[in-house]
């Protein structure tokens, strides 16, 4: 029995988390072509209500269908009607059956948005994805007026999801997606209001917090994930996280979920990316012995300590995700004071019911991903070539994106599936998907 993760959480809006553990956002891929919540999807949320959790964070939920993080996602980019309305409320229903919470994640991928979604996404500046095989297209700068669409956008699906029975959204400025590109100085060169120093870089974010905040009213959790740093040379540093962590708080948020990384350098992956690491130690930042001994904290809770320094620039709770695997750790992040609440990944997206594990007294979570590669042993030299090494990373990826899709549909996992046969199926669903919504997007036009 873990009484520490047992321990409820009252947050500064006056809603209470029953323990100290979330299912952290994950993409699902269940939605129809129009962007509506699937009977899977609510099956599946349903299964995650049941595991323990006492928050449950959704997907991407994109306010603007031709910005998507992957085929699939969740579409909320006008008013929502009957259909759609009763589709997000049965959603809700099921996730929140067991008595736990239950947010929306609203998000905008900017140039971060598949080729085969939009050739020309929008995002602050006309700066493409630095990665290989042609994956992303040539983003365009979004003007003053498209700027101020978007904030009402993130308010309106808010207030919508609320109204279906959500208890609470997070606005997602984290990983590489539109409000982390706006952060961050590498991705963001504008020279007007949007653009120069922090606070101009950070504007888009306030303003849709502010938004979201009048739209939902003083009793909704209102949360932000925010990257920790960006890892980038030239990127979002941790001293402008920080920063931004403070205007938050005073903007009424009630969490922040400090995570890290871009698709470039996806730290949240626990990998490295294609470019060398800026790499900045946060034990530094903070007084005392760090939080775990090097080798955990590079394996588990590497965003942790990002988190413990945090804590002594602001009182709003946070929330860690990723990596960690071992009770014993998930206790210490929460007794030494550097996050309230600890997100679970991708143990979830194959035992439904690790966070009732945990809570009821296991010591660990299996850490699947130690035996997930695309490519056999004796091939493995061939991951210092960049592509392949891209490619690699995705397709386990997209072994948990599968075992999330058998959950939804079966309500059980395959495990015997290889890295090889999850990403096939994956990218055959991704494509038919693509099709449909060509297809009604032209009947509608």
């Amino acid at each position: 029995m873990s009484e520490i993760l047992q321990q409820t959480l009252s947050l500064p809006c006056g809603a209470v988390l029953p323990n100290r553990l979330c299912k952290a956002s994950m993409t699902e891929g269940l939605a129809d072509a129009a962007g509506v919540p699937t009977e899977p999807l609510a099956r599946l949320y349903g299964l995650w209500s049941d595991g323990g959790a006492g928050l449950l964070l959704s997907g991407n939920i994109l306010i603007d269908g031709d910005h998507l993080e992957r085929p699939g996602n969740v579409i909320l980019e006008k008013p929502a009607d009957d259909a759609m309305h009763a589709a997000l409320a049965h959603w809700a229903q099921s996730a929140t059956r067991n008595g736990n919470h239950f947010w929306a994640q609203l998000s905008h991928a900017g140039r971060q948005t598949q080729v085969q979604v939009n050739p020309k996404p929008k995002a602050p500046s006309a700066i493409k994805v630095g990665l290989p095989g042609g994956q992303f297209g040539e983003p365009q700068a979004l003007t003053i007026a498209e700027i101020e669409e978007l904030v009402q956008r993130f308010a309106r699906a808010a207030k919508t999801v609320i109204a279906a029975g959500f208890t609470g959204v997070q606005i997602h400025a984290a990983h590489g997606y539109l409000i982390s590109q706006f952060l961050s100085p590498r991705t963001n060169q504008r020279d007007d209001a949007y653009g120069g120093d922090l606070k101009a870089r950070a504007k888009l974010l306030l303003d849709i917090v502010a938004a979201v905040r009048a739209a939902v009213g003083l009793s909704v959790p209102v949360a932000v994930k925010l990257n920790s740093a960006d890892f980038q040379k030239g990127g979002f540093e941790f001293s402008d996280s920080l920063q931004v962590a403070q205007w938050l708080e005073s903007a009424s948020v009630d969490l922040i979920e400090v995570s890290g990384g871009t698709y470039e350098q996806p730290k949240l992956l626990g990998v490295e990316g294609l470019e060398a690491t800026e790499d900045v130690d946060p034990a530094l930042l903070v007084q005392g012995e760090p939080l775990q001994a090097e080798s955990t904290r590079q394996r588990e809770a590497y965003f942790a300590e990002f988190s413990l320094a945090m804590q002594t620039r602001v009182k709003i709770p946070l929330m860690v995700t990723g990596g960690m695997r071992q009770r014993v750790v998930m206790e210490e992040v929460i007794t030494s004071g550097s996050a309230e609440m600890i997100g679970l990944g991708r143990p979830l997206c194959v035992q439904h019911d690790a966070p009732q594990q945990l809570l009821t007294g296991a010591e660990s979570l299996s850490r699947f991903e130690d035996d997930l590669a695309l490519l056999p042993q004796w091939l493995s030299f061939l991951l210092r070539v960049d592509s392949i090494r891209f490619v690699a990373v995705s397709a386990v990826q997209y072994w948990y994106y599968a075992q999330i899709d058998h959950l939804a549909h079966t309500g059980e996992t395959r495990l015997k599936q290889t890295v090889f046969q999850a990403a096939k199926q994956v990218m055959a669903q991704q494509k038919r998907w693509l099709k449909e919504r060509r297809v009604l997007k032209a009947s509608r036009s």
